[in-house]
């Protein structure tokens, strides 16, 4: 199973991860962070006129997995429709990911996702 794990892909992510950055002035901004483990991860996003993804990133620290995992989303999410985003499911950050994820790294791997979704719940609750 660790083999699988820490397939290249994602261990490319955690050492040089995509997007990490602080976005000042994000239209969206959501954190979520795993009490068991201390994982954390925040998402920003900055959102054009017509609703699209135009600038997306996160800040974070943990795992491979789920530093690699907010990577990940941050490069799919960018360029999205917001709609779009909406529709995105814990299945898709699997996929993402690519290996069998055991049960001890589920919160892991889904740390970036709970993190938009609790952007997401906030941009919805201010309009």
């Amino acid at each position: 199973m660790d083999e699988e794990l820490y397939k290249e892909h994602i261990l490319e992510h955690y050492r040089n991860p995509h997007n990490k950055r602080e976005l000042p002035y994000a239209n969206i901004q959501g954190s979520a962070s795993n009490p068991i483990c201390g994982d954390d991860v925040a998402i920003y996003i900055n959102l054009s006129g017509e609703h699209r993804l135009i600038e997306v990133s996160f800040l974070g620290e943990g795992c491979v997995v789920s530093q690699a995992a907010g990577s990940m989303l941050t490069d799919k999410l960018r360029g999205m429709e917001l709609r779009d985003v909406k529709l995105l499911s814990p299945g898709d950050i699997y996929s993402m990911l690519a290996v069998r994820i055991s049960p001890a790294r589920v919160n892991c791997a889904l740390l970036s996702y709970e993190a938009l979704s609790n952007g997401l719940k906030k941009l919805d609750s201010n309009q």
